[in-house]
């Protein structure tokens, strides 16, 4: 079974509450959200494989690690996870970004994708799948579903917040698969929103309703 792994650092505790005040504009709100996916970007990214290297400092020869070569890709689903990417790439510069574009039927509450655009060696990379709220799983799973029909046999999915419900979901689907919370929040009310959750994210990341 895949990891579950809380990010529960202070500044990211610290951003996540005023990333959930009602009151937090859409310009605060995204820079609340870069700022917390780039402090989670050290965590998701803790495993990659290193590799020695020698160096010349000012002084003297020494002996350095690097990152051995891994290739990244960044995959938010839209709109939300685009909030996510830029504090992503503030850390992982060389990483490729696809997209994949999924909605909520409201009726069903299932996905349905309406666009995909992926980097041409996708299945050669370690992915990051970013998607600021896990709520029912649906997208997340969907998402997940598309990128293993492609090729890629490592994903690690990243969220600002959690449902138990999403997390079950997507574990279920997915077991080897790990995900990434700044918080696991309480449930889902009667119309699939996270409770305490934080709204919206696409409407209150681009000032929609």
């Amino acid at each position: 079974m895949g990891k579950v792994i809380v990010l529960d650092h202070p500044l990211i505790k610290h951003k996540l509450t005023f990333i959930r005040d009602k009151n937090t504009g859409s310009k605060e709100f995204r820079e609340l959200v870069k700022e917390v996916s780039m402090l989670m970007a050290y965590e998701v990214t803790r495993d990659l494989p290193l590799e020695e290297i020698e160096i010349e400092t000012p002084i003297t020869t020494t002996k350095g690690q690097i990152i051995s070569g891994k290739k990244l890709g960044l995959i938010p689903i839209l709109r939300a996870g685009l909030g996510m990417v830029d504090g992503m790439l503030s850390i992982l510069p060389a990483a490729k970004v696809g997209h994949i574009g999924l909605y909520r039927d409201p009726e069903t509450l299932k996905p349905v994708e309406y666009y995909c655009k992926l980097p041409y060696d996708i299945e050669e990379r370690e992915l990051i799948l970013l998607d600021p709220m896990l709520a029912t799983g649906g997208s997340a799973t969907a998402a997940i579903d598309f990128l293993k029909e492609k090729g890629c046999n490592s994903i690690k999915l990243v969220c600002l917040i959690a449902a138990p419900e999403g997390i079950d979901a997507v574990q279920k689907a997915h077991p080897d698969v790990d995900i990434y919370v700044a918080s696991i929040d309480e449930k889902l009310n009667e119309d699939a929103y996270i409770v305490p959750g934080l709204g919206d994210a696409g409407d209150r990341l681009f000032g929609t309703k």
